[in-house]
């Protein structure tokens, strides 16, 4: 029993001296603490404050005009996904034109002229709504590619213009403002290899005869 008392008392020993330590040093941190602070005169405390203002204001300041543009692009560009599924509408409108046009049934009649009539005057109704929303199509017949506008699907042999003119628009283009809705699918004209002279080609063709012989 009083080996056992011994320990415990041993242990509560131990224990004491290890948070009289932890004390301790705690003290002497709060003291370095303190010593800093002290080695700090009042021009240097003021300096000190008035840097931590200018770093306090100059976040401020960011995070507003980071607010204000955000704001502004809310309000400008808040119909921007909208207004991308709606190009859907003059597609699906301007599929539907095609087929009925290549309907042989009702090719060259009247019902047909009407229908197209009507398809016409929707089509001219809502390129009238985008314009009003600062939406407009991209030119693309005879002008030069663009990559920020046009995307090239194909090439087309066209000796009257000039490689890199569009001479063929599959899918119209639009842009919101001066951002891109979506780019104009087009055909672009190149050039035909240029065949050789008739004196080149004899030329040629004597050679190859000569190297038969």
């Amino acid at each position: 029993m009083e080996k056992e008392e011994s320990v415990e008392n041993n242990i509560k020993d131990d224990q004491t001296e290890i948070e009289a330590s932890k004390s301790d040093k705690s003290v002497d941190i709060q003291d370095e603490e303190e010593k800093t602070e002290e080695k700090l005169t009042p021009e240097e405390e003021l300096v000190s404050i008035k840097d931590k203002l200018a770093r306090t204001f100059a976040e401020m300041e960011n995070q507003r005009r980071r607010y204000e543009k955000e704001k502004e692009d809310a309000f400008e560009y808040g119909g921007f996904s909208f207004a991308r599924e709606a190009l859907n509408l003059l597609d699906n409108l301007e599929r539907s034109k095609i087929s009925l046009e290549n309907d042989e049934t009702i090719k060259n009649t009247n019902t047909l002229k009407k229908v197209l009539e009507h398809f016409e005057i929707i089509n001219k109704d809502l390129l009238s709504i985008f314009k009003k929303n600062n939406i407009k199509p991209i030119k693309s017949i005879n002008e030069k590619l663009n990559p920020n506008l046009h995307q090239a699907m194909m090439e087309i042999d066209d000796e009257s213009k000039e490689p890199g003119t569009i001479v063929q628009e599959i899918q119209k283009g639009f842009i919101m403002k001066d951002r891109l809705l979506r780019p104009a699918l087009v055909g672009v004209a190149k050039r035909k290899s240029e065949e050789p002279p008739k004196d080149d080609q004899k030329t040629q063709e004597n050679q190859a005869e000569k190297d038969k012989n």
